[in-house]
């Protein structure tokens, strides 16, 4: 269970601080520096495959195998991670990931890279991000107490848009200067990380005392268990079904934009302005838990998703462009605050890498599908139907979470004793 501040079991707790707590504050610095490492070289992974291959497709390909391991192995590592020490996991992935990035410049020094190195690197990569993101989600709660949970959220998105806005940033003068060296960079952030696990001191999970069971039972328990909570049902079937639509947003911000002849510089601009949003919306989603409860921010959420959508249909420049963006940026992360909070506060200790894995899940097939299907719709139809059709799904989302009646209840789970 989570670990108690002095104090919470009064009838009216005084919230610690997370700034006050150093094996958060070791967590919290080093994963916002190899989260920025990662964005660095997420955006130099394509420049890197143009540059030696001078082709798009392999560099699509590139891209879809980094991904693959989300659909294959999510399921696996939250039973992983359950069974085993999730801090040990964590440097696990962080020294393989630093391994398999270090390779990239020292073959390029050798003059011996090639696309299948960068093939197998990225399926490596995209492993072990799948294996990290579980352990470090189900092993958060151990570092913190439960009131401090929506703050932690937060600072999570805040990391996110971060992410956003810093890595491609770095990322461009880094390949200008050398084609290496954004990959020599996300390898440094990852010892880094290393070194900040490391020196914590609190226990990523609780006691276990069972025996393992085989995996398919452990991967079955989790599916049910979150299968049976209702709002983790509505809200991730729900959610699976707006992923469809939501992913989507940056190409068509990236059509709408080039048929108003925008710069590749001032495209950036627009989803530099997106992250700003992000990192805002962030900050303030805290407060909203003070007013709001959780099935009512979701719902507000997902309608200002369904008014803000159709905006795209108003852009008439790139500015407007970066407004929506900005908006739509801006929102999320109040659901994902509450929601997270919420799924955090209420899963078990010895079943949360399952059960959060599961959730992934919903989104992790939907995402790919959505942007292969919008993109089919730009292509054919162009953005105008495509936005339309969106914003149509958009609001059958926000009107089925308004009828259901267990997330239109659901609130903040009390401190447990």
């Amino acid at each position: 269970m989570p670990t108690k501040a002095p104090g919470t079991a009064n009838s009216t707790p005084k919230v610690r601080s997370l700034w006050r707590n150093r094996d958060y504050l070791l967590l919290w610095s080093g994963q916002t520096i190899s989260d920025i490492g990662g964005g660095i070289s997420q955006t130099a992974f394509p420049l890197l495959v143009l540059y030696i291959t001078n082709s798009p497709l392999a560099a699509a390909t590139a891209g879809t195998i980094r991904v693959l391991p989300n659909m294959l192995f999510f399921l696996l590592a939250g039973a992983w991670v359950d069974r085993y020490n999730r801090k040990h996991v964590m440097l696990l992935c962080d020294i393989g990931r630093a391994c398999s990035l270090i390779s990239i410049p020292i073959t390029m020094v050798f003059h011996s890279l090639t696309i299948w190195q960068l093939y197998i690197t990225a399926f490596i990569e995209g492993t072990l991000l799948v294996f990290f993101g579980v352990a470090q989600a189900s092993g958060l709660s151990q570092v913190i107490t439960q009131e401090q949970i929506p703050a932690a959220m937060a600072q999570q998105e805040v990391i996110e848009g971060t992410t956003i806005l810093l890595g491609p940033a770095i990322a461009g003068p880094l390949f200008t200067a050398g084609p290496f060296f954004p990959f020599l960079a996300d390898a440094i952030s990852y010892i880094v990380s290393i070194i900040t696990l490391s020196a914590i001191r609190t226990p990523f999970q609780a006691q276990r005392n069972r025996l393992p069971r085989h995996l398919l039972v452990e991967i079955k328990e989790g599916i049910l268990w979150a299968w049976k909570q209702p709002v983790l049902r509505a809200v991730n079937s729900l959610n699976a079904i707006a992923a469809l639509i939501n992913p989507s947003s940056t190409l068509i911000v990236i059509v709408l934009a080039r048929q108003q002849h925008a710069s590749t510089s001032l495209i950036s601009t627009i989803f530099v302005i997106g992250g700003l949003g992000a990192i805002t919306g962030s900050l303030l989603a805290p407060l909203a838990q003070k007013f709001l409860k959780v099935g009512q921010t979701i719902m507000l959420v997902r309608w200002l998703f369904a008014l803000l959508w159709p905006c795209y249909l108003l852009a008439g420049n790139p500015f407007i462009l970066g407004i929506i963006e900005a908006g739509l940026s801006f929102v999320d992360p109040f659901e994902d605050v509450a929601y997270f909070s919420y799924r955090l506060a209420i899963i078990p200790d010895e079943l949360r890498g399952r059960v959060i894995s599961a959730c992934r899940m919903f989104t992790s097939i939907s995402n790919p599908l959505g942007q292969f299907l919008m993109g089919w719709l730009l292509e054919i139809y162009g953005p105008r139907p495509t936005v339309i059709i969106g914003w149509l799904v958009l609001t059958l989302v926000a009107t089925l979470f308004c009828i259901s009646p267990k997330v239109r209840r659901a609130k903040r789970p009390e401190p447990l004793a």
